[in-house]
């Protein structure tokens, strides 16, 4: 079974043979959780893949949200990603530090968010163009600001309110992409005052379980992806709402049913940050 969608990952050679090709623009999008004392911009700024900019997740946000990178509106979109010299109608390949590709898959499903659709990640990330030799930079670049133009498609995205409805009415297969100790409630949350569990029907799907760690973090293929899917109870031809800590590995589930075919799943922005450091919002362990 091959990819639905092979353009959607590009290999460490095709990045390689197209550093330089006119309209291909390549995006750092690394980003640590607060307790992994790791600075994602500082680490950019030492090594990056030559002509790369940074993108920063937590800027690149919503202003004034008490949640970590909420998605922004389109003007705040178009106007920083313009600034970084991405424009319409370029490609945009995007990798990051670690080699389960989490943060890159978010900013992956943020530029579907805004109406791109020529994004692709980059496969095992940096660690894998490491290993193999590969040139990396502090150089900086300095881009000529582009127009991006953001259409936002809303079917992509889940609220709170379109996820408590669906607690109820469970018209959506909602899927976690936490840990299996997460999910279970059996391990501590990483942000202080969060309560432990899942949100009531979610079906658990590690996010990990679509990447190969004995082969720098690649994703598996497309066989592989559609068992650990089946694994978990989903239905590929069901509507899917994807949720994890904070909206980042969610995207990660997206990026790898979107390979497979299914390009219609949602990602539940505020995630296990908002669900479960509220009092209101139902759980299960």
């Amino acid at each position: 079974m091959e990819y639905s969608h092979p353009e959607a990952l590009v290999s460490t050679e095709w990045l390689a043979d197209n550093l330089n090709t006119e309209g291909v623009r390549l995006v750092d999008a690394s980003y640590f959780l607060p307790n992994d004392n790791r600075d994602a911009k500082t680490e950019y700024a030492t090594k990056h893949i030559p002509g790369a900019v940074f993108f920063n997740i937590d800027d690149i946000c919503l202003d004034g949200s008490d949640l970590p990178h909420m998605l922004p509106d389109e003007e705040t979109f178009s106007a920083k990603v313009g600034a970084l010299g991405i424009g319409d109608g370029d490609k945009i390949v995007i990798y990051d530090l670690t080699g389960g590709g989490m943060a890159a898959a978010r900013v992956w499903w943020t530029f579907r968010v805004f109406g791109v659709e020529d994004v692709a990640l980059l496969n095992g990330s940096l660690p894998k163009w490491l290993a193999e030799g590969r040139p990396t930079t502090d150089e900086i670049p300095s881009p000529t600001p582009a127009t991006f133009t953001a259409r936002k498609n809303e079917s992509l995205v889940r609220n709170i309110q379109q996820m408590l409805a669906n607690v109820d009415s469970r018209a959506e297969q909602m899927v976690d992409a936490r840990a299996k100790e997460r999910y279970e409630g059996t391990a501590p949350e990483p942000r202080e005052g969060s309560r432990a569990g899942h949100i009531p029907g979610s079906l658990s799907l590690p996010f990990g379980l679509f990447l190969d760690k004995d082969r720098d973090f690649v994703m598996r293929d497309a066989d592989e992806l559609s068992q650990a899917i089946a694994d978990a109870g989903l239905d590929v031809d069901g509507p899917i709402t994807a949720s994890c800590g904070s909206g980042v590995t969610a995207s990660m589930l997206a990026f790898g049913l979107y390979l497979i075919g299914k390009k219609d799943v949602a990602v539940y922005d505020g995630s296990w940050s908002e669900w479960g450091m509220r009092h209101d919002t139902p759980i299960e362990t």
